[in-house]
């Protein structure tokens, strides 16, 4: 038997298994798996769902993650079908469009596009429903890693109340507040990818005939490009996305600047020309960055907690929520085996970064005359397309047969750039932009 000494020293046991600082779709669904898997978790969201947030795209292969997480169906009823992915250049004079159905794995045909208030906020509620202790309105102010293994999460509530935590780990799936990467000083911007973005919602925007409705367009003008993203409800998210740079020089409220945007892309300006703008216009910068760390002794970080990437590809849901399940398996297995939690949490660093690497090779590129040229030009040759078709969709663990079809496109890619500055040195500039 323990000594009164022995039973004096002893740590208080932590107020919860696990911690998790945010509510976003990483958040709620790290949550909801360690909270199914018998574990005492925590969930401290900032605001009050359902709330408003950008990024309303998924991709095909969200939809196994909400099958998994059990809420497939109460997205759906809500949900725009999303069958397809149109580019449109003004450089080119065409659009093109890609069907995930003619993607390598044929078994993810389709995907949504959501209003984020709305499901998000399923996905919050689905933490809770599965065992999570959900507060709203209650903002983290801090963490303090002590020397018991168990940090300390300081947080104030709406009515200015202060609270504190002790976790025996901790989740950061706080978003763009990117709350420990800033606190310990990780953050870096994306200098490959200095971007900004302005964004608001129309009624009445012209869309895509048939099933192709609810597609996502992909629209390049002189400064950047434009999203144009149907929702169910009668609304379509426009948005475009620059160089911050450009944003820095606008000399106007941001209504006009917007405006001044659209009305220089004559395809948004067709689609916009009887439409209304419902609320108001927003603008984000510091559009792209990451952490230089990622995880470490009894923290993890997932989604744009972590990481933020341009969002052409719709990538950010996905990725959001995919790290969370992998987060929620590292944390789990640090919990059950800590003397393996570096091992763990190196392999969960490694997978993370890899798939963000698979995305930001294409993002990089993307503004670039050469990826233009082959993603307005498209031919399966060697199966290629269906290989990126897969990568766009979402396919980031591919098997080696799409993965070597994706090096080849590669290797296509730089030549197809070696003969444009060939060209363009040899005084061909008339066709350089295209």
């Amino acid at each position: 038997m323990a000594s009164v000494a022995q039973l004096a020293v002893s740590p208080a046991p932590p107020d919860c298994d696990v911690l998790v600082i945010g509510g976003g779709p990483a958040g709620s669904s790290v949550a909801a798996l360690l909270a199914e898997r018998g574990r005492r978790v925590v969930l401290l969201e900032k605001e009050k769902h359902p709330r408003f947030h950008i990024g309303e795209s998924l991709l095909p292969y969200n939809l196994p993650l909400l099958d998994r997480l059990g809420v497939r169906a109460r997205v759906e009823t809500s949900a725009q079908h999303k069958h397809g992915i149109e580019f449109v250049s003004p450089f080119h004079g065409k659009s093109v469009r890609y069907e995930f159905a003619n993607a390598w794995d044929k078994r993810f045909p389709y995907a949504f596009q959501v209003r984020r208030s709305s499901f998000d906020h399923i996905l919050l509620r689905n933490a809770a429903t599965k065992g999570a202790e959900v507060i709203e309105e209650c903002r983290v102010t801090g963490v303090a890693f002590a020397d018991d293994d168990c940090p300390r999460v300081s947080a104030v509530n709406q009515d200015g109340t202060t609270r504190e935590w002790r976790a025996g780990f901790i989740v950061d799936a706080s978003g763009r507040d990117t709350l420990l990467a800033t606190q310990m000083g990780a953050k870096a911007r994306d200098a490959r990818n200095d971007s900004a973005a302005i964004f608001g919602h129309f009624t009445n925007a012209r869309r895509l005939p048939g099933q192709a409705a609810g597609n996502i367009s992909i629209v390049w003008f002189d400064n950047g490009w434009f999203w144009f993203i149907p929702l169910s409800d009668g609304a379509t998210s426009i948005g475009a996305v620059c160089p911050a740079a450009f944003f820095k020089n606008r000399g106007t409220d941001l209504n006009s600047f917007f405006m001044g945007l659209i009305a220089s892309s004559p395809e948004i300006a067709d689609r916009l020309r009887d439409a209304t703008l419902v609320g108001n216009v927003s603008a984000t910068g510091n559009y792209s960055y990451a952490s230089k760390i990622l995880s470490g002794r009894n923290f993890i970080m997932a989604g744009d907690a972590c990481t933020f990437i341009d969002p052409v590809f719709s990538t950010g849901v996905y990725i959001a929520m995919q790290t969370g399940f992998w987060a929620a398996d590292a944390v789990d297995a640090c919990l059950n085996r800590p003397n393996r939690a570096p091992r763990i949490l190196r392999r969960y660093d490694t997978q993370t970064r890899g798939a963000l690497g698979a995305f930001t090779w294409f993002i990089y590129r993307i503004r670039e005359p050469a990826m233009r040229n082959l993603f307005m030009s498209p031919r399966n040759m060697f199966r290629m397309e269906e290989a990126v078709l897969s990568l766009l969709a979402g396919g980031i663990a591919a098997d080696w047969r799409i993965t070597l079809r994706l090096y080849l496109f590669r290797c296509i890619y730089y030549v197809t750039k070696f003969s444009h500055l060939r060209f363009r040195f040899s005084g061909g500039a008339r066709g350089s932009r295209a």
